[in-house]
């Protein structure tokens, strides 16, 4: 065997490899530490639960983009997807299209997931078969579906008016089950089932394998249009998961909606030691990711250190830092 096979056939359980997938959990302990200093309330049950609650959003996205980037791809389109399923999730329910309301509900979260998955499968399908590169077909994704929203809003914000409907939806989001906050609960179980999919079928290993090497991948059989629109279609299941907890804490969604969420869920990703170049696949380190984020800006919120309207900025260079950190590491293996 010659040495670059050699280089090629080494696991990849390397030293430096071990400590990307470490990091983004060092980096959350030295968080936590740091919040702790800056506010005696950080540490709080209340205030941790309230992190996490809130990270939901962005956690379950991040988790189908970590599908989506380890099989080589991009999506850009998450935001404007989750105004666009929320819009048309709103609409249905206050068609009254189903007299009894529990029965209204669950068609309307049904109606979403089923709306999720196929704008993962549309962003797919242009991507794969269309062979158009992912940034330049997700971009304008992004634009179809925020442009829609807008015109089925008119401009201005489409809102959940039955009340019954509303206190009956509340405990998705509002509601806990043993003291534990639904959203936390949710978000842990689809990461358990996304992990699950991605380190224990045959699905998961073809997907890292087509992240890996394209090519390689297609001469070891595998289909990889196939593999890489499932990821898609994964990310729109995440996206609509998303909407199902979005909607009962506010009730309401407009074009605005789910602005640079996008940039939130591709960092969280980074972070959490998924490379971008694909291949490698880290759903807790995604999750440790997203309450990063959080986390950052709870701090913000809690100190006078930094202003809380620099959030965005402090996060894009967030993103930065870790594709840096990600170069440096590769370098060295």
């Amino acid at each position: 065997m010659t040495t670059a096979a050699t280089e090629t056939a080494k696991p990849k359980t390397s030293r430096d490899w071990d400590l990307r997938a470490v990091a983004p959990f060092v980096a959350l302990a030295l968080l936590l530490v740091l919040g702790a200093l800056a506010n005696e309330n950080f540490i709080s049950v209340a205030n941790l639960s309230n992190v996490i609650t809130r990270s939901a959003f962005i956690a379950i996205i991040a988790l189908g983009a970590t599908y989506v980037i380890s099989s080589g791809g991009l999506d850009l389109s998450v935001g404007a997807m989750v105004a666009f399923v929320a819009s048309l999730m709103i609409m249905f329910l206050n068609s009254g299209a189903i007299a009894d309301p529990l029965l209204l509900l669950i068609a309307g979260m049904a109606l979403a997931v089923a709306i999720g998955a196929a704008c993962g499968l549309f962003n797919g399908l242009i991507t794969t078969v269309g062979q158009i590169e992912p940034f330049i077909a997700t971009l304008g994704t992004m634009g179809i579906y925020r442009g829609l929203t807008t015109w089925l809003s008119q401009g201005g914000a489409i809102t959940l008016r039955d009340r019954e409907l509303q206190s009956l939806y509340r405990p998705v989001y509002f509601g806990e089950v043993l003291g534990v906050p639904v959203p936390i609960i949710v978000i842990f179980v689809t990461a358990a089932i996304a992990a699950f999919v991605l380190y224990r079928t045959r699905y998961g290993r073809h997907l890292i394998a087509v992240g890996s090497n394209e090519d390689v991948a297609r001469y070891s059989g595998i289909s990889v249009k196939r593999v890489r629109t499932v990821a898609y279609v994964v990310q729109g299941l995440c996206v609509a998961i998303a909407v199902l907890l979005y909607v009962p804490r506010l009730g309401s969604t407009s074009a605005t909606t789910g602005i640079l969420w996008e940039l939130q869920a591709i960092t969280a990703v980074v972070v959490g030691g998924t490379a971008l170049r694909g291949g490698v696949g880290r759903i807790w380190g995604t999750l440790c990711g997203a309450f990063i984020l959080e986390i950052v800006g709870n701090i913000m919120l809690l100190s006078n250190f930094v202003s809380e309207y620099l959030i965005g900025a402090i996060q894009g260079a967030i993103i930065i830092i870790a594709m840096l950190v990600q170069r440096s590491l590769s370098r060295r293996s």
